[in-house]
């Protein structure tokens, strides 16, 4: 792998090492990179931070006039991406020359009314087997004005239509929606939703709001999963990002609230401790995340990994991380940030099939002025 330089590399103000570590990084208020286990060897972590390349300086634009978009998810022939855009609740086609075009917008979406604040149309999860005749299902997740909620539509390639209700009863209220949805290795749809302002209903496992919840296409609790319920982790704030690893296991991003923000592996029926806990937490049966940031630094928005390495957009922090898994064990690398503040706020990340290539999105930059970023990996 080629080192990008040091211009754009920056040691993370919160590394996470070994276990030797650990004692001191609880008593500053950092958790351990891992739980009190048998910790990887150092040319076993140095071989999975190998895995998923380096973002390089060969950063280009590949599309421009985007309002705020909130996903970018690859369709599955990985000819073109679906795109999002949170305020004006319209979709696009992406192709991977870098021409946009509108495929239509998300009924019913309400992203700012007045005794509210920001919402609108959010995360978009094609069908693993759409081929655009017998297979035209693509999900989605906006607000209305009351509520958050997974609808389906038909997208035959060019545009979309045939809008349905798959699960309602979310509250939404500010910008604590969640939104991320995605299928799962089992083939199941994964949707993250946040706490409405209400930590309380993070803990109420009969609540969906504070939750990851694992549903069928039809929006019915998916077989298997811990509650007998649709959900199936719980205890979060405001989670936004969801990926699997090569091995099939679950990362999620998670906005907090004024100190710490995370990046946890999830396990179904596990509680990650809000409101009781931000970033580090020892309360018996609650979880604690593997990686934490100060919002000056995080904010993290969404992620995806490539081969064994997570790349984590950030908000506030105005920046991309990089942060290695070791493919055997739950540990996690050094992170490590790109561009801070080169390219503003970043929020949508999608890796690029077939490619060493990311597509990743700005965000909030003023009416039509973000942009669809390409960023190479080597």
């Amino acid at each position: 792998m080629t080192d990008p330089g040091r211009s754009l590399r920056r040691p993370s103000r919160i590394v996470l090492g070994s276990l030797a570590a650990a004692a001191a990084l609880l008593a500053a208020g950092l958790p351990p990179s891992a739980p009190a286990a048998a910790a990887p060897s150092t040319s076993a972590l140095t071989a999975a931070a190998a895995d998923g390349g380096n973002p390089t300086d060969d950063v280009s634009t590949l599309s421009t006039g985007w309002q705020t978009p909130w996903e970018i998810k690859f369709m599955p022939d990985g000819g073109s991406a679906l795109v999002t855009e949170r305020l004006t609740y319209q979709v696009y086609r992406l192709d991977r020359d870098g021409r946009k075009t509108r495929v239509g917008e998300v009924p019913n979406t309400v992203p700012e009314p007045y005794d509210d604040g920001p919402g609108g149309l959010l995360g978009v999860a094609p069908s693993p087997t759409w081929n655009g005749t017998t297979d035209k299902q693509v999900f989605f997740v906006h607000t209305t004005r009351t509520r958050t909620q997974v609808v389906s539509m038909d997208y035959d390639g060019s545009s979309l239509s045939n809008y349905k209700v798959v699960l309602g009863g979310i509250k939404r209220v500010g910008n604590h929606n969640g939104g991320q949805i995605a299928f799962g290795p089992d083939g199941y749809l994964y949707v993250s939703t946040g706490d409405a302002y209400q930590p309380k209903l993070a803990q109420d496992k009969k609540s969906l709001n504070g939750k990851i919840l694992r549903i069928t296409r039809s929006g019915a609790a998916a077989p298997g999963n811990p509650f007998g319920t649709r959900v199936y982790s719980y205890g979060h704030r405001n989670p936004e990002g969801l990926a699997w690893d090569r091995t099939g296991r679950l990362w999620e991003t998670e906005v907090g609230d004024q100190t710490w923000d995370e990046i946890n592996l999830i396990k179904p029926g596990a509680n990650y401790g809000f409101p009781a806990c931000e970033g580090a937490c020892d309360v018996k049966g609650m979880t604690t995340p593997r990686v934490v940031f100060h919002p000056e630094w995080g904010v993290p928005a969404q992620l995806t990994i490539v081969d064994n390495v997570m790349y984590v957009t950030s908000l506030r922090g105005k920046r991309l991380w990089r942060i290695p898994i070791d493919g055997d064990s739950e540990f996690t690398g050094t992170p490590v940030d790109f561009y801070p503040g080169r390219f503003g706020r970043l929020r949508a990340i999608a890796k690029v099939p077939g490619a060493d290539e990311l597509w990743v999105g700005t965000s909030d930059l003023g009416y039509g002025k973000d942009k669809i970023l390409r960023v190479s990996l080597k």
